[in-house]
């Protein structure tokens, strides 16, 4: 019989509404803000920010019956709340073993650093710019 993941190795994480909850066991890596176009439209945002965790790794708690999935692109699938429309997830038929979670649906704030960001040509011009 194989044992869970401990609470100390898992993200949690759930949708405004908290219909959707789910949990992903660490390691968490490759944590960025997406800024290209499609990103911005699906968050309502300058960018998505995601960390990405192994596929099988990845629960839904509750609210399986939910989550709406939408292709926004040949390879990849954007997840969402059907209820509230919270961001959940991005995933690439590309690279199934991985899936990227939004960090702004973890229930506690990420510690870990931003370690890419992508698309910054398409940074919204009413965002700052590091200047320094």
């Amino acid at each position: 019989m194989s044992s869970s993941p401990s609470e100390a190795a898992l993200l949690r994480g759930s949708c405004l509404c908290g219909g959707v909850r789910y949990h992903a066991a660490l390691p968490a890596n490759h944590a960025s803000h997406c800024y290209c176009t499609m990103c911005q439209k699906h968050h309502g945002a300058a960018a998505g920010s995601y960390v990405n965790v192994a596929s099988d790794g990845f629960v839904i708690d509750a609210g399986l019956d939910l989550i709406t999935e939408f292709a926004s692109s040949p390879p990849a699938r954007r997840g969402f709340c059907s209820v509230c429309g919270s961001s959940l997830y991005w995933r690439s038929s590309e690279s199934a073993e991985s899936i990227a979670v939004t960090i702004g649906t973890l229930d506690e704030a990420w510690q870990g650093p931003i370690e890419k960001e992508w698309f910054v040509e398409q940074k919204p011009d009413w965002l700052p710019r590091n200047t320094g």
